[in-house]
Order: structure tokens, then sequence, then C-alpha cells
């Protein structure tokens, strides 16, 4: 495999950097400020499907699950809910967006040590400009050939990010933490990939 790999697809979040504890840490957040209306386990159920319901309309990332704690706040409430907690749960998602990049154990030498002899693509789901600000922020950018920021990811996606490349998607690997989205979609598109396990998982 190594000789004939040329391109090498990185997923981001949880992969690269720090990203899944911040929004469990927004998410006790949530559940404190609503504990007089609803038990954590419900809250939770209840906010999980407010993001499945949501992510056609607002997309992966910070915004659209802050818009989702908002909406869930206003049905547990029987839109009773104060709007200082709708406050607090605004100020909590742009907490989020302003944390700094944390990378990962070792990110940094294994993209370094891959860079001189293959071809680099960061591919991502997320917010635009959110996702911009923290490549920017990894200190990694210049070690990528090309950034995709996506909305899904799906074999479609790998096979239009990896056809053009020299060798096509045979000669490319999609390294991430997500089975999901990263690894069994790039397979399923004739890639390779590998998957980085992270001990926290977003449920969906």
């Amino acid at each position: 495999m190594a000789q004939n790999l040329l391109t090498i697809g990185f997923d981001a979040d949880d992969t690269l950097w720090h990203n899944e504890r911040f929004f469990v840490g927004a998410q006790d957040r949530f559940a404190d400020l609503l504990r007089d209306h609803a038990e954590r386990a419900h809250l939770e159920e209840r906010l999980i499907a407010a993001e499945r319901r949501n992510i056609g309309h607002y997309g992966f990332g910070v915004k659209g699950f802050t818009l989702s704690m908002i909406e869930t706040a206003i049905e547990v409430t029987d839109g009773r809910v104060p709007a200082s907690v709708i406050g607090q749960l605004l100020e909590a998602g742009r907490d989020m967006l302003a944390h700094p990049v944390e990378l990962l154990p070792h990110a940094r030498e294994a993209v370094q040590a891959l860079a001189p002899g293959h071809r680099l693509v960061l591919i991502t789901k997320g917010d635009l400009l959110h996702q911009e600000r923290k490549l920017a922020a990894s200190g990694l950018g210049d070690l990528f050939d090309a950034v995709e920021i996506v909305s899904d990811k799906r074999p479609a996606t790998y096979a239009r990010i990896f056809g053009p490349m020299p060798g096509g998607t045979e000669a490319a690997m999609m390294v991430g933490n997500s089975m999901k989205s990263d690894v069994l979609p790039a397979i399923e598109a004739g890639a390779w990939g590998v998957h980085v396990p992270h001990d926290l998982a977003w449920a969906l």
C-alpha cells in the first residue's frame, strides 16, 4: 500500500485537535441551566433529537448546536424559558467558537512526517468560518496542499475530492476518528481508511 499511496486526507476535529470535549462542557452547562425543568437524561435525549432535526437546516458545528440548545430549552419549558437562560446558552456557544485550538498528542509530528512524500488534504465538516479559524490557529495550515470543508462526508464526497488527485481514489487514504463519516465512506469510494479512535464521540 505505502508504495502506491499518494494522497492522505485528514479529518480535523478530534483527529488533529480537541473538539468534542468542548461540546460536552457546553452540554453540562445546558443541563445545569435547565435542571429545574427536566432531568439530565431527558434533556440530552431532547437535545440530540433537535440536533438530528436541524442538521439539514443548520449543518454541523457550534452554531447549529447552539440553536438546537435554545430550541430544546424552549420546548422543555413550554416556551417559558427565561431570556437570561437564552443569553447564557448564546454565551456558551460564543465561548466554544472562541476556544483556543489544542492539538492532540503527536498530531503535528504525524502530519509533518507525511507532508514531504504525500499530497495532504484536510477534509472536515462544520461551519466554514469556524473551521478556517481553527486551521489557522492550529499552525498546521501550511502543511496541507488542499482544504475541503464539506457539508457531509459520503462516498461521493471522497470520490469528488480524491478522484482528480494523482492516482485517484485508489492511491488515497482517509484518516479520522469516525468510522461512520471518515473511514467507511472513504473505503466505499475506493480509497483506504484508517480509524484513529478518540475517547469522546458525538452520538450522531
